[in-house]
């Protein structure tokens, strides 16, 4: 059996349609999607960070140039009869970092002199924009064939730069002039495909591009990228058995570990479950569960935005959104929902046709408690002696119904929080309240509603319940009598668990709880 197993290779990494197929790594055959395509010319694709992107324009570059034999067997090979060779213009944005606008013209330069080697330099002195129309041109004129263009990434250079508004809006002007010619020059264009993570609609990338077709949402292209159930019934099973049988589980433990941890991710309210790819073959590839895709690349730009627009962590997700607003704003969005989706942090769980609305979540597990740990992390100072607190031992005090003790150890981490530029200290201590007891898995509800009120926070264990009220500058006395006069316990009477009252107060200034009570009911 371990032969068996040990036949399938995993592409960790692997992007090159050419170099899975020649060297017998595992391919999900994503080649029916094609045969749609082709129906059409200009298209748009938004997807997270690695979720496959770049392997789809490599399947799509290899059939556009021929390689017949790299299809066979698989589906598209059962509906082509041509296979003509196209010249194609292949433009990879995101092997670089676009620190300058010179490394921007750098990259484009040195794909036009690489084309222009082709097809003709007598223009090599103008304009980036004006040489690409020229390249378009005379590739048709040499060949006799209409262009096939595919851009992988093209919004890399705009998203090194969110923050920098004088770099934005030169990125900007020139990629719209550059991109501009699949509009001027689609005479001569066969088919074009633009990929990246974000749209750039509010800054107008796209604004003389009337004729892309924006297929993210689209249903029938939902599971263009990424894989879905199905495909792992029919690709995975080997890989599947092995990991159960090195990890001493059963392949049903397996399966739902995967899906909590890997899948959820939609995109269209039809659309089916999608586990995420670079995840998934890091996991058969190595034997075990980790945060694959998160610890690929950390979102500092995430979750600056966050604090900078004075967020509060608890209405990220769930949230309920609206569709047409979701599939037209841009990265730079002042509103942080469109960007933590098109980033891959939130996916849609849901539709509300009444409304038109998407319900969007954290998509799983991986992305979530990754997401709020290193959360977490950016609210303390990186001096803060916090980083070094054993969770287990705080996490072993909530458990065994040890509020003293737990509180002393939460005035320590809470020493090192710091403070975004908008909303108020509470908002903020209550965040890091909220985030710390989510990341020791506890059930934690913050501003849960009763008929007179709001509750902080309640914290629920198998045989304890902690109902906090915090308040900032003030009495701990305060905090207590307000939980005590408004009877938030009283909804929780009845569930046979020992109830703790916790009334805190926090100070500003020294970053410290000031004063806690705590009283048992």
């Amino acid at each position: 059996m371990k032969e068996i197993l040990n036949e399938l290779k995993y592409p960790v990494g692997i992007q090159t349609f050419r170099k899975i197929r020649e060297d017998g790594y595992l391919y999900v055959d994503k080649t029916g999607y094609i045969s749609h395509l082709l129906r059409g010319q200009f298209y748009f694709l938004s997807r997270p960070r690695r979720f496959g992107k770049s392997l789809l324009l490599s399947t799509l570059e290899a059939f556009f140039n021929g390689e017949k034999e790299l299809f066979e067997g698989l589906d598209i090979a059962e509906t082509e009869t041509e296979w003509d060779k196209y010249p194609i213009l292949y433009l990879d944005l995101n092997n670089r970092y676009y620190n300058s606008y010179a490394s921007l013209i750098a990259q484009l330069n040195a794909n036009l002199d690489k084309w222009e080697s082709l097809y003709g330099d007598e223009k090599k002195e103008r304009s980036v924009e004006e040489r690409f129309a020229w390249v378009i041109e005379k590739a048709y004129e040499k060949t006799g064939k209409q262009v096939v263009i595919l851009v992988d990434e093209y919004d890399k250079p705009l998203l090194s730069v969110i923050g920098n508004e004088e770099l934005t809006e030169q990125y900007r002007s020139t990629l719209k002039a550059f991109y501009s010619n699949l509009k001027t020059q689609d005479r001569y264009i066969k088919f074009a495909m633009l990929t990246g993570v974000a749209r750039f609609s509010k800054v107008s990338i796209f604004s003389d591009l009337n004729n892309l077709r924006d297929i993210s949402f689209e249903e029938k292209y939902s599971a263009i990228c990424g894989i879905t159930e199905s495909e792992i019934e029919k690709y995975l099973k080997p890989g599947i058995a092995e990991i159960a049988e090195g990890l001493s589980k059963p392949e049903l433990d397996i399966l739902r570990d995967i899906k909590q941890r890997y899948d959820g991710y939609h995109f269209s309210e039809k659309s089916p479950d999608i586990y995420n790819p670079f995840s998934l073959m890091n996991l058969f590839a190595k034997g075990k569960f980790g945060n694959f895709w998160f610890e690929s690349g950390t979102p500092e730009f995430l979750v600056s935005l966050l604090k900078k627009e004075g967020w509060r962590i608890k209405d990220l997700a769930p949230i309920q959104f609206d569709a047409e607003e979701l599939a037209s704003a841009g990265i730079l969005s002042k509103n942080p929902i469109p960007v933590f989706y098109q980033s891959g942090y939130l996916t849609i769980k849901g539709y509300n046709a009444l409304y038109d609305e998407y319900i969007l979540d954290y998509p799983n597990i991986e992305v979530k408690n990754s997401f709020l740990k290193f959360l977490l992390r950016s609210y303390l100072k990186e001096d803060s002696s916090s980083h070094k607190l054993s969770i287990q031992n705080f996490s072993r005090e909530i458990r065994e119904g040890k509020p003293e003790s737990f509180m002393q150890r939460f005035d320590s981490l809470l020493a090192g929080m710091g403070y975004s530029e908008k909303g108020s200290p509470e908002a903020r201590f209550q965040d890091a309240v909220y985030l710390i007891f989510t990341l020791l898995g506890e059930y934690a509800t913050v501003e849960r509603r009763t008929s007179d009120g709001r509750i902080d926070l309640i914290v629920e264990t198998s045989e304890f319940l902690y109902i906090f009220e915090f308040k900032i500058n003030s009495d701990a006395k305060d905090a207590l009598n307000q939980i005590k006069d408004k009877e938030y316990w009283l909804p929780f009477r009845f569930n046979d668990k020992k109830i703790f009252l916790i009334g805190a107060s926090f100070d500003s200034k020294s970053h410290k709880l000031s004063d806690y009570i705590v009283e048992e009911i």
